[in-house]
């Protein structure tokens, strides 16, 4: 296929995080590009629709028509979509999601892959941001939308094309990880663990994707890697590339002191091996963004920012929507958006919050909605992910029926054990319940942190226009 003409392309699944920011790359190079979708809500659905892309509720074959020249599928997309079947059946040209930002992207840059389990997008983002404040001008990819930026992806000028890399699988046809399509220059793994239990059956399995990934790295390229991960750690031996690694530990090459966490953000000294660079702050809370902030300094460093135009894009980070993201304040009640689903991001989402309000009363809204967390593997371990919360609400789980009924994740149990632990815990029935419950019982002061990877039924304005409306304690 010739890449270099102007194509009509249909994208199955065009609200997904890596395929949305696709979407709009796609169209700025020119090309026609529509969608189809059964699950549209913001922000992507708002990315695609300032962008001038139409997007099709639900799917159907007649969305092929007129027969486009190439469609892309996304990887939530599986045999029996009647999109897909019509694809195969009149051998339209497709492929997944990787490997057409390969083809269309990629050859001719310089690629930084961000990976891991945690932490990818507010890296990815944060490396971003430093090198467009440095003038560097790169294009880059990113599965969330960084606060002041349109959308999530952009086609740059300059050499870099940052890609935040995932190991979910591409497609129903290619189940090898994403980021293996990315032709990693240089590559960040922040940390890996067990996740995405619909297509991984073992920590194995994942570390195996990784270890592929390390080996496409060149000679001339970066492996950047945590110094304090016991499982990045064992593969580093078999990295063919130069390694620099970063984290608390004294023998990492990037280290981080003297770390405060306050409402103002977070700062922290920076360390290159034994000399200190300086101090940095910049909004993110936590101390898991610490970690994160050494990662994207690292990069910015190998491709040759100086240390005040780090500094300088710290300062000016604005962070992430849905990382954390000040959805409202009302009445001193502040809204907060977050993706957290895996429990050790929903204990660092929580940690952070209650480390810059120590003093504030904090309520975690949980939504138990991706392939893993609607599953049993990790029934015990929410249970201490919740500590720093004084009060906790557990939303239904969302579609229980795509897990296994014997592997089905609990509320019950995860309820029982945090009341055991002295947590305030309740079970609600629905959106408009916890709304409702909120309202009521919200005072000053308050901070409340809705943890979803979807949508969450709008619950976030739907509080905010609640705690508006009523005269009630507050």
């Amino acid at each position: 296929m010739n890449y270099d003409k102007i194509l009509k392309i249909h994208m199955v699944a065009i609200c997904g995080t890596a395929m949305a920011p696709l979407a709009v790359m796609l169209k700025r190079l020119g090309h026609h590009v529509t969608g189809s979708d059964t699950s549209v809500y913001p922000p992507m659905s708002t990315v695609l629709e300032e962008q001038g892309i139409p997007v099709r509720e639900g799917f159907d074959s007649e969305n092929l028509n007129p027969k486009p020249d190439l469609v892309i599928i996304g990887n939530a997309v599986s045999r029996g979509n009647p999109e897909a079947e019509a694809v195969l059946s009149d051998k339209i040209r497709y492929m997944s999601q990787s490997a057409a930002l390969r083809e269309f992207f990629l050859w001719d840059k310089r690629v930084i892959v961000v990976a891991g389990t945690h932490g990818k997008t507010t890296t990815t983002s944060l490396l971003a941001w430093l090198l467009d404040c440095a003038g560097l001008d790169p294009s880059f990819m990113i599965g969330g939308v960084p606060i002041g930026w349109e959308s999530g992806a952009r086609l740059g000028r300059g050499k870099h094309f940052i890609i935040e890399g995932d190991e979910y699988d591409s497609a129903f046809f290619d189940k090898r990880a994403k980021f293996l399509n990315y032709l990693p220059d240089i590559a960040v793994i922040n940390n890996i663990e067990f996740d995405h239990a619909d297509i991984y059956d073992s920590l194995d399995q994942i570390v195996l994707a990784f270890r592929r990934l390390i080996n496409l790295i060149p000679s001339n390229g970066l492996l950047i890697a945590p110094s304090d991960d016991e499982t990045v750690s064992s593969l580093l031996p078999d990295a063919q590339s130069p390694l620099e690694t970063f984290g608390a530990a004294t023998e990492g090459d990037w280290r981080a002191g003297s770390i405060t966490v306050s409402p103002d953000g977070t700062s922290f000294d920076v360390f290159k091996r034994s000399e200190l660079l300086g101090r940095l702050c910049f909004s993110s809370f936590g101390r898991h963004n610490v970690s994160n902030g050494l990662a994207a300094i690292a990069a910015a460093s190998s491709v040759g920012l100086s240390w005040a135009q780090i500094e300088q894009g710290f300062r000016s980070f604005p962070g992430v929507k849905r990382r954390m993201e000040i959805r409202g304040v009302v009445n001193d009640v502040t809204i907060y958006d977050d993706f957290a689903h895996h429990p050790t991001a929903v204990r660092a989402t929580i940690d952070s919050l209650r480390e810059a309000y120590p003093s504030r009363t904090v309520w975690a809204v949980f939504e138990p909605r991706t392939a893993t967390t609607i599953r049993r593997i990790f029934q015990t371990a929410y249970e201490e992910a919740f500590d720093g919360a004084d009060h906790i609400i557990l939303a239904p789980v969302f579609n229980p029926g795509k897990a296994p009924a014997d592997d089905r994740f609990s509320l019950e149990e995860l309820s029982s054990g945090l009341v055991r632990r002295g947590k305030d815990t309740r079970i609600m029935p629905g959106v408009d319940a916890i709304v409702s419950y909120l309202t009521d019982h919200a005072r000053p002061g308050d901070q409340i942190l809705f943890m979803s990877n979807g949508g969450f039924g709008g619950i976030h304005e739907k509080t905010l226009e609640s705690l508006k409306s009523t005269s009630g304690p507050l």
